[in-house]
């Protein structure tokens, strides 16, 4: 057998008894190739089983809901659930190698943050038609091409928020046109920099992170 997929034998420690009475431990560590989320057959006997579901409050950009649900061991709980439609952020690279960013205030953090440029979905909407209409809006430029770099969850423990992160190349800069509430600076930024800026932990915001990540992963595998 291949030593990758090789099951590896560990010495596991007890499980720790809950609270309850309960016990529950995860299976052996093993060596595999790659296999995403609900495509293993164990990850059917991981799910637990929702009972009903109700909106807590609604708002003007995200839901809750209360969700009732049966665990694997047939016990009952209660999750509270962030509905967000989904949203898009944009790695626009300009002809001369810099990265568009955009500086905003955050009421949640009570400071300004230093972000891709993104943009709440609207229901229904198209996520590329999205991106197109975010990048105007938030920067003034149009991209000649857009292209998926990847899709990303910002929360899975509590919210079902997927924000679709574009590259976007080809910009020519016809003008801003940002929301009545939206107040933004633009910067324009070297990529190496933006990088160096997330890996130094300057960049917070989660998307950005990943933005960054994914141009410099791109960029060493094509150079």
């Amino acid at each position: 057998m291949d030593e990758q997929t090789e099951d590896v034998a560990v010495v596991e420690e007890p499980a720790e008894e809950a609270s309850d009475g309960c016990d529950h431990a995860s299976g052996t560590p093993c060596r595999r190739e790659f296999v995403g989320g609900g495509d293993d057959p164990r990850d059917r006997g991981l799910c637990e089983v929702i009972d009903s579901e109700e909106k807590a409050w609604e708002g003007r950009i995200f839901d809750v809901d209360t969700l009732r649900v049966t665990l694997l061991d047939g016990r009952p709980a209660r999750r509270d659930v962030v509905r967000h439609p989904g949203a898009v952020a944009l790695v626009a690279l300009t002809d001369d190698g810099r990265v568009c960013l955009v500086r905003q205030y955050r009421t949640a953090l009570d400071r300004v943050t230093v972000e891709l440029p993104a943009g709440k979905l609207d229901p229904g909407e198209d996520p590329e038609r999205c991106a197109r209409r975010e990048l105007l809006e938030e920067t003034g430029f149009e991209a000649e091409k857009l292209a998926l770099l990847t899709s990303i969850v910002t929360s899975c423990g509590f919210s079902d928020e997927l924000i679709h992160i574009y590259m976007a190349t080809g910009l020519t800069f016809v003008g801003s046109d940002p929301d009545a509430d939206e107040f933004l600076n633009v910067d324009l930024v070297d990529t190496e920099e933006f990088v160096d800026a997330v890996l130094d932990g300057r960049v917070e915001d989660a998307k950005t992170v990943v933005g960054a990540l994914a141009l410099d992963a791109i960029g060493r595998r094509l150079g």
